[in-house]
């Protein structure tokens, strides 16, 4: 284990202060070990305000809230609109850049203007470099890996993924897990979203490669859909606290899962997002009985 990663372990350990809420979870990226909480925080739709000062604001004191609370994986994409300049303008202001596992894409039909992207992308975020860069939807991946992977090589880049938020992708998906020596994979799971426990998860165990869920709350629908009904009594069993953490916490209590991205532009609710990572998760049983009450709904 790096010396950077023994000190987060022992500062972890330590007793905590008066009223401080206890460390995040954390997960174990596969291919290096460094771990990281197992909430993130997207910027899909959320963070894409345009000019709006008083949005900019809001999201820069999400961000704040987030980080503050021990979060440090922040996703975003060239495809979300204005969100990676709100991003770069909310690290600006909290200072936060140095606190951050930064994740963003590649999304440009060309591999040859891959690389100014991503320089934009860099420009736009006001950090050095990124954690994490990922092809977004497999668009042009066969001329974007190779060229991630390169960055990776020369110490420009840590980590080097993939992404799909569509069903349909999934046996492309398998196919570079089983064939590039990719760190990361991000796709979408929640409760009723299921489709790739059948196959991408196990396969993220068995190639030892990171995976990050995306929708989480299916921009919403879910939730919107779960508060029309009462929380069950049972889930106080694993310290939940509303239908947020009730689904975050199944999405991460899955073995193959090493974060979920909730997006907000709401602080309390980055709060509670957080919370899903304290406390006790969902065994298997729990689980199941997870996704059974939801499909039920």
């Amino acid at each position: 284990m790096k010396r950077r990663h023994s000190i987060r372990a022992l500062l972890a350990l330590l007793p905590l202060a008066a009223g401080a809420q206890p460390p995040l979870m954390l997960r174990r990226i596969p291919s290096s070990g460094e771990p990281i909480p197992a909430i993130g925080l997207g910027s899909w739709i959320t963070f894409n305000v345009g000019n709006d000062a008083a949005a900019r604001a809001d999201c820069a004191e999400v961000m704040r809230a987030f980080v503050d609370g021990g979060g440090r994986v922040i996703d975003s994409s060239p495809m979300y609109g204005s969100s990676q300049a709100v991003i770069g303008e909310g690290l600006a202001r909290i200072g936060g850049a140095q606190r951050i596992f930064s994740a963003d894409k590649v999304w440009i039909g060309s591999g040859a203007r891959g690389p100014a992207q991503v320089e934009e992308s860099r420009r736009l975020w006001g950090i050095p470099r990124f954690d994490l860069l990922q092809v977004h939807n497999l668009l042009a991946w066969e001329q974007h890996l190779p060229a991630l992977l390169a960055m990776k090589a020369a110490g420009r880049l840590r980590y080097v993924g993939i992404t799909t938020s569509e069903g349909r992708r999934h046996a492309d998906i398998e196919q570079i897990m089983r064939t590039q020596p990719i760190d990361f994979v991000q796709l979408t799971y929640n409760p009723l979203d299921r489709e790739a426990e059948q196959r991408l998860l196990p396969l993220a165990q068995e190639r030892g490669i990171a995976v990050i869920a995306n929708r989480p709350f299916r921009e919403g629908a879910l939730l919107r859909a779960l508060a029309r009904h009462r929380l069950p009594a049972w889930s106080t069993e694993i310290d939940c606290d509303g239908w947020a953490q009730f689904a975050l916490k199944f999405i991460v209590s899955h073995p193959a899962i090493t974060c979920a991205i909730p997006a907000t532009s709401n602080v309390d609710h980055v709060r509670q997002n957080l919370g899903a990572a304290r406390g006790r998760l969902p065994d298997e049983a729990m689980r199941r009985r997870m996704a059974a009450f939801v499909a039920a709904l």
